[in-house]
């Protein structure tokens, strides 16, 4: 008798514990949730992401993600290069009835590399405004990870100054 109070005692106390993770797990993915939805950082109709960030947009009814910068060739301060160069940002883009879609965005225009400052996706024109920071003279090997994107997002036909893809 008394191994059976001591084996049900343990068996409710095991119970009560999983309960408690249960509920702290579910309270930790709701803070997540909410950091990662939180109010777009907008000045000037311009969008603000960091490098891995993903927002949902309300207003445009889709989810936007800065996934990094797979080229910068931009000249680095204080160097005297002969072309510009651009920054190509890739950023993943997704309605709430669509797949998402990667759309690989320049610092600037240059068809002959196929490098589009703007791209149509569900109805809008999503256009790179600003890539930051601008690469030093060592390289941009350094920046990996530290890269901060503008995007402009308007309605499709719109009048723009950007080409469109």
């Amino acid at each position: 008798m008394f191994h059976k109070a001591i084996l049900f005692s343990l068996g409710i106390f095991a119970l009560t514990g999983c309960d408690a993770q249960k509920k702290a797990k579910t309270d930790s993915k709701n803070s997540e949730m909410t950091s990662h939805t939180t109010s777009n950082v907008q000045k000037n109709g311009i969008i603000y992401l960091d490098e891995g960030e993903n927002k949902f947009l309300k207003e445009y009814q889709m989810n936007i993600t800065f996934k990094g910068i797979s080229e910068d060739s931009r000249c680095p301060e204080g160097v005297n290069c002969i072309w510009a160069g651009a920054a190509l940002a890739q950023v993943e883009v997704m309605g709430i009835s669509t797949r998402p879609v990667l759309l690989n965005l320049a610092s600037m225009d240059f068809p002959n590399r196929n490098y589009h400052q703007s791209a149509d996706f569900n109805g809008y024109t999503i256009t790179l405004q600003e890539v930051n920071p601008y690469p030093k003279s060592g390289g941009t090997t350094e920046l990996n990870g530290k890269y901060k994107i503008g995007v402009s997002i308007k309605k499709a036909g719109a009048s723009s100054d950007t080409t469109r893809k």
